[in-house]
């Protein structure tokens, strides 16, 4: 995937982001995760690195939260709110941008891409780290070589119907509503915002959801007491959507 011509859009497309953001941009064979998490202690909260790709959205943000780790990971559901709300805004109406928990991202069933969070190897769970990165990655085109059919479980918003949105436009409205999903989250409180998180992940049926004050997944079936655990920390370690060796979203 890192090989793909850049001819058919341009990289250099101005990104115009609203002013607590500041921009780093890095060619096409950059990696916006590794790199924010590199220049974070230095770069601090707003730092928003991005890459220069045609056929993907590739940007992660520097965030500098004020509360313990282990409730500060948190921030990645605002995250990924602000991602599918950025999708949302250029989707078809009749199409679906939905979560798989955690981390994931799919359009009407196909995998278009997710987030991912970092944080410093030697936080502690009971202490403020000094900076948490939430990342991402969209497939905004599909390969050449990628004809209907043969990737049945994997999408790209060109083939979704999503018209001229690449990746200047998913990075830029990004931006605006991660700025809205943090107000939202610091006016109407974490419950507010894990429900409309939520809300995009869809669900068996007779079974209810919800968010603990931790971050972690609570799943109960109607009519049994039994609740099932699923752990927030331990599912970011690995992005369940990435390949290592496509260097992007699975296929």
């Amino acid at each position: 995937m890192r090989s793909t011509p850049t001819s058919r859009v341009s990289v250099a497309e101005a990104i115009h982001l609203p002013p607590p953001f500041t921009l780093v941009r890095l060619r096409e064979s950059g990696d916006a995760f590794a790199h924010a998490c590199r220049i974070a202690p230095k770069s601090g909260a707003g730092t928003l690195v991005c890459v220069g790709r045609f056929d993907l959205a590739e940007f992660a943000v520097v965030l500098e939260p004020g509360e313990p780790l282990g409730t500060a990971r948190r921030a990645f559901y605002a995250g990924m709110v602000a991602l599918t709300d950025a999708l949302r805004a250029y989707a078809p109406p009749h199409k679906t941008v939905a979560i798989g928990w955690p981390d994931t991202v799919v359009i009407d069933g196909g995998l278009v891409g997710g987030g991912r969070m970092g944080w410093p190897t030697s936080a502690r769970e009971d202490e403020p780290p000094a900076w948490l990165v939430f990342g991402a990655m969209i497939r905004t085109v599909a390969m050449a070589d990628q004809g209907p059919g043969v990737h049945p479980l994997a999408s790209a918003l060109d083939e979704e119907g999503f018209g001229e949105a690449g990746a200047v436009q998913v990075t830029e409205s990004f931006a605006r509503h991660l700025m809205r999903a943090i107000d939202s989250w610091q006016t109407d409180g974490f419950a507010s915002l894990a429900r409309d998180y939520l809300s995009r992940v869809p669900r068996e049926r007779r079974t209810v959801l919800r968010i603990d004050d931790g971050g972690d997944l609570l799943t109960r079936r109607v009519g049994a007491d039994r609740i099932e655990r699923s752990v927030l920390a331990k599912a970011l370690v690995t992005p369940s959507w990435f390949d290592p060796k496509l260097g992007g979203p699975r296929l």
